[in-house]
């Protein structure tokens, strides 16, 4: 169901995307175009999402659904540097690091290994269609579902870049490939009267790990401006084949006044072993969609995450584990941590298909509320038609305790201080379970940072 249309730009997008197909200079004979199309009609159809929708009840898109965004320009700023950078990168983590500008590849700003593993391919989604398209098309719009999905209409029928991560079979990176999405909140025609908005990217991600391959990737997503307003709709698109071995962590550090709204999708044949972790840091509205389909038998699948919010900010997370196939396990740990006015939301369904027997699921949310202001909607579900199986889950919200701030206050600490100490092991313990050392040690940092000033304003402290 569709937001009202007084609300609903859906002509502004429809316009721009006409406007997009002039742009391709003969590129709408592509089977990828093809995609693109029957996306746009979805979107056309269907528009935004609304609080009507039962999968958006808790999280108010009118904001977004009202503003009628700009696309993004196609090239960097002039001057942006390395330098620039630098504060969104993890020191000591070696590997390839991708960097994309308003959703664009930005190859100066870029550094690849040249050591790769034969047949390994890792680079701008863009030039993978042009150089090895037999690699990318059976995938690429194939996974993540767009029908009835507004946003994920969008970044399909807007496909143009992002990165393509492929590795053969049997095939291992040593290390994480660094995928970093930077937005700088500039949009095309500034300053012209008609469409004045502010700006939106649609990255797109595709990973292919073929039968016995192992790797990881870091996906970051930042805002270059700490207050800048700006959309990032971004999809992610993981294929596993039987018997591999996968990380993946999604790191959104998006700008002050951003809108992010993001889907992961992953297929993972029989054996996998697949982790993920999903941390949420920033922005003033915040989605997360994640939806992992075990496919074949003996997959082992963990979701990981932590979302932080504080001020006025909302952040919600959407998970779906799809048990579609017999004797596969899943594991799902998320906290949150929110204070002022924030508001969180979690929703996580354990779906297991009639097929699946032998499933063995768990599934926890565990919520710390700093102020008494700061709200958390969580509804873990199990939708279960399968006999012979073990499946749990459980949701717990609080505050710190009491008893505990006291003990340290007795050991000279301030009760901010108590407050912080107390805070960081709570999400402390979700970023223990990320598996590269650089990126737990920055993490760390930065949850420390956001705490500190979240209790330094007041909005988290409790004399």
């Amino acid at each position: 169901m569709s937001v009202d249309k007084s609300t609903d730009r859906r002509e502004w997008y429809l316009a721009s995307f006409r406007g997009f197909e002039k742009s391709l200079n003969g590129g709408t004979a592509s089977a990828l175009h093809q995609v693109r199309r029957a996306a746009i009609d979805c979107f056309a159809e269907t528009g935004f999402p609304s609080r009507r929708d039962e999968g958006w009840r808790h999280t108010n898109i009118a904001p977004v659904a009202r503003i009628s965004f700009r696309s993004a320009p196609d090239s960097p700023p002039a001057g942006l540097s390395a330098d620039q950078l630098a504060p969104f990168t993890y020191p000591g983590l070696d590997g390839t690091q991708l960097v994309f500008v308003d959703g664009h590849f930005a190859p100066s700003l870029s550094t690849q290994e040249t050591s790769l593993p034969p047949g390994v391919v890792v680079g701008s989604l863009a030039a993978a269609l042009k150089e090895v398209p037999d690699l990318v098309e059976p995938h690429l719009g194939q996974n993540a579902p767009y029908a009835g999905e507004g946003f994920a209409a969008l970044n399909t029928a807007f496909i143009r870049d992002g990165a393509f991560v492929y590795l053969p079979a049997g095939a291992g990176l040593d290390a994480p490939v660094h995928l970093l999405y930077l937005s700088t909140a500039r949009a095309e025609n500034e300053g012209q009267d008609a469409g004045d908005g502010p700006p939106v990217t649609y990255p797109r991600t595709l990973i292919v790990a073929e039968d016995k391959a192992r790797g990881s990737v870091i996906e970051s997503y930042v805002g270059l401006e700490p207050e800048a307003s700006y959309l990032t709709n971004a999809v992610t698109e993981i294929v596993l084949g039987a018997e591999t071995r996968f990380e993946h962590c999604k790191i959104q550090r998006e700008s002050g006044g951003a809108y992010h709204v993001a889907s992961l999708h992953v297929t993972e044949a029989q054996g996998c072993r697949f982790t993920s972790h999903n941390i949420s840091l920033s922005g003033q509205l915040i989605r997360n969609d994640i939806t992992t389909v075990l496919a074949g038998e003996g997959v082992e699948s963990t979701l990981n995450g932590l979302y932080l919010a504080s001020g006025d900010e909302h952040v919600d997370n959407h998970t779906c584990i799809e048990h579609a196939s017999p004797d596969c396990v899943s594991h799902e740990f998320y906290k949150g941590v929110l204070s002022g006015q924030a508001h969180g939301v979690f929703r996580g369904k354990i779906h297991v298909h009639k097929v699946a027997q032998g499933t063995d699921a768990y599934q926890s949310n565990q919520n710390l509320l700093l102020s008494d202001d700061a709200q958390i909607t969580s509804k873990p579900q199990l939708e279960i038609y399968a006999d012979d199986v073990k499946c749990s889950h459980g949701s717990t919200t609080g505050q710190l305790d009491e008893d505990a701030i006291f003990y340290l206050r007795t050991r000279g600490l301030s009760r901010a201080g108590a407050t912080g100490v107390l805070t960081q092991a709570f999400a402390g313990e979700i970023l223990d379970l990320i598996g590269f050392e650089p990126v737990r040690d920055r993490l760390a940092q930065l949850v420390s940072a956001e705490l500190e000033a979240t209790l330094h304003n007041g909005s988290g402290a409790r004399e």
